[in-house]
């Protein structure tokens, strides 16, 4: 049997969602409750530690080196249940004492009392929901907290010493104009993030703004397209460097998690609506809180889907993830790693660079520009109806 050591094990990661919020976001589409039962906020509690313990033991060969609590609101769960679930974490796998350890918090739920205590356990990176500076565009949002209470929250991560401070922010929102969205990231800029993610508004159905959004006045597609641009130049001119479609870092702090669902790393998901991508196979927990709680604790089913991942489909999804990021896709790589010719692909990767939508690296890496990005679920679109002729050319061959 062959010794495993850190040296030589696959890198995992972790991410626990916490699927309890104050109230629920007029936008937001991920699974959350309210609710201020103790007796659910305990279950879930013991549920997830015992999954966490459960999993554990499929991965000893695996060196966990980003964990990420998002939610959900991680923070209005709580410093104690965080590092309880953390705890777990570190006796169940080997984690790596570099380990990149984030928890997502907003600004109404930042405490001094917590950042001590989850500081002290580990974690050092903060994921900030701001999403705006206008007080009277938040509460049209539905989020809790107001701008004051952003600062507030920065201040206090500061002075607990925490070094990696991410914030989110959203353009497209009700009334805001191209010139209001410049004068927010400037504003936020003045907080100094280490990294900043930009999202456009996305209005999705089943939400609160889906069904009012005619009396909201939204940005159109063309406004929006402008507004993502201008955040590409102002970061740019402030030293943040774009490396995926919506996240920009100052050197040395991108989000190693979410790197590896770009990169088509492994990470195992635990909590309801959890998904994992784990030896070769890509799962989901089910979308309910009390029956994921209850599966857990009869040994009853906890997933709602499972499905193997064939080598044509993770090449699939090297194209769609990778063209996400500033990196882009490598020809050598593709060739070697799914064994398909990427010479299809150069037609249409040419035409798109004399438009200015991609470029090419000394190196032979393609990527997309900012203004291709864009475009790119077009352009992945086109690449990937190429790699489907190519496959099935070579099938009938």
């Amino acid at each position: 049997m062959a010794l495993f050591t850190r040296k030589n094990k696959k890198p995992l990661g972790i991410y626990i969602h916490v699927p309890f919020c104050r109230s629920k976001c007029q936008y937001c589409d991920f699974y959350s409750v309210t609710t201020k039962d103790d007796r659910l906020l305990d279950g879930y509690l013991r549920a997830i530690c015992t999954h966490i313990r459960e999993a554990g033991q499929l991965a000893p060969n695996h060196l966990v080196d980003t964990v990420y609590f998002g939610g959900g609101t991680p923070s209005l769960f709580g410093a104690e249940g965080m590092a309880a679930i953390l705890t777990t974490i570190r006796k169940s796998f080997d984690v790596s004492p570099r380990a990149e350890i984030t928890f997502e918090a907003n600004p109404d739920s930042v405490s001094d009392r917590l950042l001590r205590r989850l500081r002290s356990e580990g974690f050092n990176r903060v994921s900030l929901g701001i999403q705006c500076d206008n007080d009277e565009i938040l509460k049209k949002l539905g989020r809790p907290h107001s701008y004051a209470q952003a600062e507030a929250a920065v201040k206090r991560i500061r002075k607990k010493r925490f070094k990696n401070l991410s914030v989110d922010l959203m353009y497209g929102l009700p009334g805001q104009t191209l010139d209001a969205w410049k004068r927010t990231l400037k504003h936020v800029l003045s907080l100094n993030p280490e990294h900043i993610s930009c999202y456009g508004l996305k209005v999705e159905e089943g939400t609160p703004l889906y069904e009012y959004q005619e009396f909201y006045d939204l940005a159109d597609d063309d406004t929006q397209a402008d507004m993502y641009l201008a955040a590409v130049d102002i970061l740019k001119s402030y030293g943040y460097r774009q490396y995926e479609i919506s996240n920009f870092c100052k050197k040395g702090h991108v989000s190693r998690h979410n790197l590896k669902y770009w990169q088509g790393g492994e990470y195992l998901g635990f909590g309801p609506d959890a998904s994992s991508d784990f030896g070769g196979r890509r799962f989901t927990a089910i979308r309910d809180l009390r029956g994921y709680i209850e599966g857990i604790q009869t040994g009853g089913q906890v997933l709602r889907e499972m499905t193997e991942v064939a080598p044509r489909e993770r090449a699939g999804e090297y194209l769609m993830m990778r063209l996400r990021t500033v990196a882009g896709i490598d020809p050598e790589e593709y060739e070697k790693q799914f064994l398909l010719p990427f010479a299809p692909f150069l037609e249409t990767l040419q035409v798109c660079k004399q438009r200015g939508l991609a470029t090419q690296t000394y190196d032979g890496r393609w990527h997309l520009t900012p203004g291709g990005f864009l475009l790119s679920n077009t352009i992945i679109s086109d690449l990937l109806l190429i790699q489907e002729k190519t496959e099935s050319q070579g099938k009938r061959g």
